[in-house]
C-alpha cells in the first residue's frame, strides 16, 4: 500500500451519479492530517455504510454536477 493515501469511512451514500455505476458518497477521513474532515465523493462498484476507503487526497470535494448536461 502506498504511503501518501489517507483511510476513510463511508458515513452516508447520496445516491448515484451518471450512467457507470458513480455513488456520491460522504467520508469521514479516519487518520491524517485531515483527520475529522468530512468529504464527498465518487466512487465506482458496490459500497455500504461503515466501509473504509482509501483516499489519495483530501483537499478536494466531488462537483455537484457530475453527470448533468
Amino acid at each position: 500500500m502506498a504511503d501518501d493515501v489517507t483511510p476513510a469511512e463511508i458515513i452516508a451514500l447520496m445516491g448515484r451519479a451518471g450512467t457507470k455505476g458513480v455513488n456520491r458518497v460522504k467520508c469521514r477521513v479516519i487518520d491524517g492530517r485531515d483527520k475529522g474532515k468530512i468529504l464527498t465523493r465518487n466512487i465506482m462498484g458496490p459500497v455500504r455504510l461503515g466501509d473504509i476507503v482509501m483516499l489519495r487526497e483530501t483537499e478536494m470535494d466531488a462537483s455537484g454536477s457530475y453527470g448533468r448536461r
